[in-house]
């Protein structure tokens, strides 16, 4: 998983546990594609107090992430419900009861939205 993706999630799963600060920072830098100079500017703050906001910001986000695991276990949900639609999508539908068809077919619709929306 591309860096920029994984800290853009670790955000989304353990932001709010940082300060309003940090938070601000990195949504501006992962989530806004700021660069540090330019957060600099924008909050009035020196280049360096952003990188060190950003530098403590990942290193919390990555210590919630090994204690709690949130972004691993969502990753694996995904996998599974991917892997369950697939096989879904190779059964033979001609073969089933109407009724049971039916029921199969709104099975695949479910998770293919729970796929989608994980």
């Amino acid at each position: 998983m591309d860096k920029v993706f994984e800290i853009s999630l670790l955000l989304d799963f353990y932001g709010q546990l940082l300060t309003d600060r940090q938070y601000e920072i990195m949504d501006l830098h992962y989530n806004n594609d700021f660069t540090l100079t330019e957060i600099a500017e924008q909050l009035g703050i020196s280049r360096q107090g952003v990188y060190d906001n950003e530098k403590r910001g990942r290193a919390l986000l990555n210590e919630y992430e090994s204690k709690l695991g949130l972004l691993s276990k969502f990753c694996e949900q995904k996998e599974k419900a991917e892997k369950v639609q697939k096989y879904l999508e190779k059964l033979n539908l001609a073969e089933l009861s109407p009724h049971n068809k039916a029921i199969i077919e709104q099975v695949m619709q479910e998770i293919r939205e729970l796929a989608n929306n994980i």
